[in-house]
């Protein structure tokens, strides 16, 4: 009986510490399981580049400028519904946006919105139209399209708007090549000992606004997870583009999984293309683009890069320091014949209101071919990669015009302004 005593009492405690070890082990597995579900939990509900905020030494929270009662009415006017939805209820299937980006050349946008009318499925998507500033005449243009559904947004900071405020210009500013300490004003020189200009900023502001607003901001369009296209108000549209992109968008992760986007013209805005049976994989171009999420997430990561890179041009901004980054070739994949045309003779915002006005009607000079009216790119042809092209090697430092620590604070602003990253976007992200 002492024996059979003691070996009870032996396996109680066996069967205790046993209990005690299964029990441990199962809160360790838990807590293991909670820490991933967190981790997870984390990964989709912030944008990918939340994390990185803190490194990069600029502020979580936005501290936009005191908006004017113009730019906060163009603001809730983003909020409003497309135009149009009782002539064009439903989008198509598989529809590919578009964004005009348009500054206060009617002239110019006259020309872009005529040859847009002539798109063969146009009818199909959605367009939006996005203002740096407010110009009763271009929004006169946009407001008679009844070809398509269209949606207007306002750049709210676009320094157009402010008189006599940052970002526009400030009475206390420093200007040209002022010395901050013996004028007494405010600003930073660009690294070529130039001040900011509110006119030349405000490329590259309504640039970066616009795309964290159409991906991120905007309810039409922030779960679209396919390509949108992008085209500026001096680009003249072939009525077979809108088609033709859509097959390039399609073909793209088939023929050119190397490639990041889709163009609807070379590079080389003075090219009308090679003519010949191959599909052409090139650096991305700025006349026609489209990309999808993936490849905008990947650029939003890199905000800081854009954000902080001293030149004012948006486009030599990505070309120079933004693909550079990403490690590899950015290359766009596109037709051997241009499906848009840059037809401009002046920047952004040159020509309105001044002697030489740009009002070149553009059209003329570009001719429409038959073979330009439907699709003319096969799925079958092979695709012709160019390597080696000319561009900004390592070491540009940047044209400058983007020295002021407000533009790069503005910019990164932007870049916080819209968090829409949840689970259902993480879902739909694909290459």
């Amino acid at each position: 009986m002492e024996f059979y005593k003691k070996s009870r009492v032996k396996d109680v405690a066996f069967r205790r510490i046993l209990t005690l070890v299964l029990v441990t082990l199962l809160g360790v597995s838990l807590l293991v399981v909670l820490l991933k579900t967190n981790s997870y939990s984390n990964t989709i509900s912030q944008t990918p580049d939340e994390s990185n905020y803190i490194s990069l030494g600029v502020k979580e929270i936005t501290h936009f400028p005191k908006q004017t009662k113009l730019s906060i009415s163009l603001e809730k006017m983003n909020g409003l519904p497309p135009r149009n939805l009782d002539i064009f209820p439903k989008l198509g299937k598989d529809h590919i946006p578009i964004v005009l980006y348009v500054h206060n050349r009617p002239q110019y946008l006259h020309v872009v919105v005529r040859s847009l009318s002539k798109v063969k499925g146009i009818s199909e998507t959605l367009l939006i139209v996005s203002h740096d500033g407010y110009f009763e005449e271009m929004n006169k243009i946009v407001e008679g399209i009844r070809f398509c559904q269209v949606k207007q947004i306002f750049a709210p900071y676009s320094p157009h708007l402010f008189t006599e405020s940052f970002p526009g210009v400030s009475p206390k500013d420093c200007r040209d090549k002022d010395d901050p300490l013996e004028k007494k004003c405010n600003g930073n020189p660009d690294q070529y000992g130039n001040h900011r200009s509110p006119k030349i900023v405000s490329l590259k502001h309504h640039w970066w606004w616009m795309m964290n607003m159409v991906w991120d901001g905007l309810k039409e369009t922030r779960s679209h997870f396919g390509h949108i296209l992008f085209i500026e108000e001096d680009h003249f549209i072939y009525p077979n583009a809108y088609r033709n992109i859509q097959l390039l968008a399609e073909l793209k992760r088939k023929k050119c999984p190397e490639c990041y986007a889709a163009n609807l013209a070379p590079s080389d805005v003075n090219s009308a293309g090679e003519g010949v049976n191959k599909l052409i994989a090139e650096k991305m171009g700025n006349v026609g683009y489209a990309f999808n999420r993936t490849v905008w997430r990947k650029i939003h990561l890199k905000a800081k890069d854009f954000c902080f890179f001293d030149e004012y041009n948006w486009d030599i901004t990505m070309w120079a320091t933004v693909y550079p980054s990403f490690g590899a070739p950015v290359y766009s994949l596109r037709g051997s014949r241009r499906s848009a045309a840059h037809f401009g003779k002046c920047g952004l915002h040159q020509g309105q209101g001044e002697q030489n006005a740009c009002i070149d009607d553009g059209a003329v000079s570009i001719g429409v071919e038959e073979i330009d009216k439907d699709v003319n790119i096969n799925p079958n042809w092979e695709v012709h990669v160019i390597k080696h092209q000319q561009g900004y090697r390592a070491g540009f430092k940047g044209w400058g015009g983007w020295g002021d620590d407000r533009d790069r604070q503005l910019c990164m602003d932007f870049t916080h302004m819209n968090h829409v990253f949840d689970k259902h976007s993480m879902a739909g992200l694909k290459n």
